[in-house]
């Protein structure tokens, strides 16, 4: 769907759902001054047609679980044939093509505590279709690479605030830190195919009570266990390219930097990590002059950095959990 298929009322409801993922369609008509109904079924039709998606997610690190990165560089031609084969697969997200189409990048979650390396990375090996593969751990998030609302505004700080009352006159939950059992997995998979699925349909996936269900996302979200993002098709708005940096810095000089790049809203994601390299980030600019005159400008006034390999992004091939289709 092209951007210009959606109009005002549809780019305040995205924008309000960056705000507050889970908010009750009563609340978001209320804020938004339409009616319940209209707000729901203009939400139902952005997910229906895949332009719009909340998705629960799990941090890792608060679990005390692995996250990794790959970079696969592959056969000509066999790129988008192995990005669609690693979307398929539930542990895989933000799978990028990369470098002119011959290269793959790709986030892989380790859901197993016990099991510092995903199984995945076992399975990869160099062959007809993958030419090399190189794995990064990432040992820190500076930057967690949620999404940011996309374009200007289209809400008042009015609206916002509204948006943000509920959850700042919450009482705070004194629970002890959240461990995630294995019961707990139907629930996750649903809040990831579905962030704002009812807690009736929750219960449903689960076979759990319905108060059961509200309780056990409400632990897990004041534990920073769960939190909740959005896929948007990248055609539903103007949006940027990126491009993936991949950074070599004197250890003594990694978490300034780290933290430098974090601190600017045209860095989402940036990750101390293991391999080659110390430190990952994805750049937002406008073009690849933009690129040019950042590479050679601001990062090269950063005190430490010996070291960056640039790869633009040319298509987003997965998500959180959704898959967009591959241009030819």
């Amino acid at each position: 769907m092209e951007s210009t298929n959606l109009d005002v009322l549809d780019r305040r409801i995205i924008q309000a759902l960056y705000v507050d993922p889970r908010a009750p369609f009563s609340r978001l008509a209320e804020v938004l001054g339409s009616s319940e109904q209209t707000v729901s079924r203009r939400y139902r039709r952005l997910f229906d047609d895949r332009i719009l998606r909340v998705v629960g997610q799990l941090d890792s690190q608060r679990l005390g679980q692995s996250d990794w990165a790959v970079r696969i560089r592959c056969a000509p031609g066999s790129a988008p044939t192995v990005a669609a084969k690693l979307a398929q697969r539930p542990d895989t997200s933000w799978i990028q093509l990369t470098s002119g189409g011959t290269e793959i990048f790709s986030m892989i979650h380790s859901r197993d505590g016990g099991q510092r390396t995903p199984v995945l990375l076992s399975q990869l090996s160099v062959g007809r279709q993958i030419v090399d593969y190189e794995a990064y751990c990432l040992l820190h998030l500076f930057a967690t690479g949620l999404s940011a609302p996309p374009g200007p505004s289209d809400l008042s700080r009015g609206e916002i605030a509204q948006l943000l009352a509920p959850a700042r006159n919450r009482p705070p939950i004194d629970r002890p830190k959240a461990k995630l059992q294995d019961s707990d997995w139907p629930l996750v998979q649903a809040l990831a195919d579905d962030g704002r699925a009812t807690y009736r349909q929750l219960a449903a996936r689960t076979h759990w009570h319905e108060s059961t269900v509200r309780r056990r996302v409400d632990e897990l979200i004041a534990s920073d266990a769960l939190f909740f993002d959005l896929d948007l098709a990248s055609d539903a708005f103007t949006t940027r390219p990126q491009a993936l940096l991949w950074m070599s810095v004197v250890p003594a000089n990694l978490r300034d930097i780290g933290q430098a790049l974090a601190s600017r809203p045209d860095f989402p994601f940036v990750a101390a990590t293991t391999g080659s390299t110390n430190l990952v980030a994805a750049l937002v600019c406008p073009d690849d002059r933009s690129l040019y005159e950042y590479l050679t400008g601001e990062m090269i006034a950063l005190d430490g950095l010996t070291h960056i390999e640039t790869a633009p992004v040319m298509q987003f091939v997965k998500m959180h959990a959704t898959m967009t289709p591959l241009q030819p």
